[in-house]
């Protein structure tokens, strides 16, 4: 069974950084997209950024020039690098992974999320 398990959430400052990691299970090129979305309490959950298996990273207009994602193969873990955040960057902060197979329907992971709290 396939695990994503996020960490490196928690508190920080307006204008400071923090790493979230999402941890696999399984060799993370075994996906053929790997993602980061946010949710944020009465609100859908938003993509942040994905990544396909082959190609480059895109991102949502909110995270170009602050956020960048990198890929630990060895760690098979999947990185969000989170840079001069702000009060709404605060949300929880999921990882997603699909898989997909000829004449099946799509595999879509998720991991349980990690809070990320900004303070002004």
């Amino acid at each position: 069974q396939v695990q994503l398990v996020e960490s490196g959430g928690g508190l920080v400052q307006a204008g400071g950084a923090l790493i979230l990691s999402c941890t696999s299970s399984l060799n993370i090129d075994s996906f053929d997209i790997m993602a980061w979305y946010r949710q944020t309490p009465g609100n859908q959950r938003e993509l942040v950024g994905l990544w396909p298996r082959r190609g480059s990273s895109t991102k949502a207009d909110f995270a170009k020039g602050r956020f960048v994602m990198s890929k630990d193969l060895n760690q098979n873990s999947l990185r969000l690098h989170m840079l001069h955040v702000t009060p709404e960057d605060t949300a929880v902060y999921y990882c997603n992974a699909i898989k997909r197979r000829p004449m099946t329907p799509e595999e879509a992971y998720w991991g349980r999320g990690t809070q990320v709290t900004v303070t002004s």
